[in-house]
C-alpha cells in the first residue's frame, strides 16, 4: 500500500488520510499545488520536505492515481461543505450583531464612531 524508503513506509494512512511519513503533510495538500501547476521545487520548499519525500509522494500518487484522486475529490467536497456551513453561520451571526445596541457605557464612543462613518461616506462621494 505504501512506498518504502530505507525499510520504512514513505506514505502512511493516518486519521488525516494519506500522509508523508514523519510529517503532517497529506497527499491531498500536495495535490492542491500539483493540480494548479506549481513547480515541484516550489512545492518541496513550501512544505519543507526532502527530495526523497517528494519523490515518494509523487510515485505513490502515480501508482495509485485512481484511489488518490477519488479520496482527493472526497476531501475537496468535505472542505466545501465545511466552508458553506461556517459561511452560513457567520452570515447569521453578522445579522445578529448588526441588531445589537451598544452598552450604555459605550454609547458615547458608538455615537462618535457613527459620526466618523457618516463623514467618511460623504467625503468619498
Amino acid at each position: 500500500m505504501s512506498q518504502v524508503v530505507n525499510d520504512q513506509p514513505a506514505i502512511i494512512r493516518t486519521e488525516r488520510g494519506l500522509t508523508i511519513a514523519g510529517t503532517r503533510i497529506t497527499l491531498y495538500q500536495l495535490m492542491d499545488y500539483i493540480s494548479t501547476g506549481y513547480a515541484p521545487h516550489l512545492i518541496r520548499n513550501y512544505f519543507y520536505i526532502t527530495d526523497e519525500q517528494f519523490s515518494a509522494a509523487m510515485s505513490y500518487i502515480e501508482t495509485h492515481r485512481a484511489e488518490v484522486e477519488a479520496e482527493y475529490q472526497s476531501v475537496l467536497q468535505q472542505a466545501e461543505e465545511i466552508r458553506q456551513y461556517w459561511e452560513e453561520l457567520n452570515q447569521k451571526r453578522l445579522v445578529d450583531i448588526a441588531t445589537l445596541t451598544p452598552k450604555p457605557e459605550y454609547k458615547a464612543a458608538w455615537e462618535k464612531l457613527q459620526k466618523l462613518k457618516a463623514k467618511r461616506i460623504t467625503s468619498s462621494q
